[in-house]
């Protein structure tokens, strides 16, 4: 699990919570199924029309990866791309061939697969690209979904509560009811601005970053076969790949070496 995202989801809930208990609250007084239903119905309905059902099915199924720490690390793969440069060093790159089936990335085994059948450094480069940037334009409509998702969700609990209030002034005659009904109306926009800024936009950003990450990590992956089908030195190619890494991992690998 990635620590970060569960713990920022749990401190930020315990936080309000903790802060409207302080306040002498208590959480019946915003657990309303109401005000839930208009501002999750009506943000979902608002999605719904903006983007494909396959991409906010997409979108959803991609929660996964905010809560997931990321398995892959490139100093990895720096490893077996320099394996791959040592071994095409020794027995040409058509020897390759026997490690494709081995290869679970299917943007590595593409590219490698492409190399072997001899296909020159520049085409290689030219369909790969095309490549990466159909893939992350696809990745970046996931991200967007929940984007437009926190940016409904304070205007439609705006709109519970406006419609909240005219219940409300329906029963002028009895001011408890009146408190009360007022008390209940806000809680449409607490949901609305909660749902935003708690969950859907940072839920967008980490997104970001997880796209941005295997972007970068596909860039290294066709450098790194264009380098070996160029007949670099693998330690050079080795010191090139690590210009893609982080600072962390890049001190990680220093200190390993």
């Amino acid at each position: 699990m990635d620590k970060a995202s569960v713990a920022g989801a749990i401190l930020a809930l315990a936080g309000i919570i903790a802060g409207l208990l302080i306040e002498g609250g208590n959480l019946s007084q915003v657990l309303q199924p109401t005000a839930a239903l208009i501002v999750f119905g009506g943000t979902l309905g608002a999605v719904l029309l903006q983007f494909p059902l396959t991409t906010v099915v997409a979108a959803f199924r991609s929660l996964g990866h905010v809560f997931a720490a990321p398995r892959k690390h490139d100093s990895e793969l720096i490893q077996q791309l320099v394996a791959f440069a040592n071994k095409a060093r020794r027995n040409g790159v058509v020897s390759l061939d026997a490690d494709l089936p081995d290869i679970q990335d299917p943007f590595l085994r593409q590219t490698l697969m492409l190399a072997v059948d001899g296909t020159e450094p520049t085409d290689l480069r030219n369909i790969m690209r095309v490549n990466l940037e159909s893939i992350t334009e696809d990745e970046d409509r996931l991200p967007a979904v929940f984007e437009s998702a926190g940016g409904f969700s304070p205007t439609i609990g705006i709109l519970g509560a406006v419609l909240g209030l005219i219940q409300v002034m329906q029963h002028l005659d009895n001011i408890q009811e009146v408190g009360r009904g007022i008390a209940v109306a806000f809680v449409a926009t607490i949901y609305g601005v909660g749902i935003a800024n708690l969950f859907f936009l940072p839920f967008a950003g980490k997104m970001h970053l997880r796209i941005r990450a295997a972007s970068r990590r596909r860039e290294m992956m066709l450098e790194g076969v264009i380098s070996i089908l160029e007949g670099i030195n693998p330690h050079m190619l080795e010191i090139k790949l690590s210009g893609f890494l982080n600072e962390i991992e890049r001190e990680s690998r220093e200190r390993a070496a």
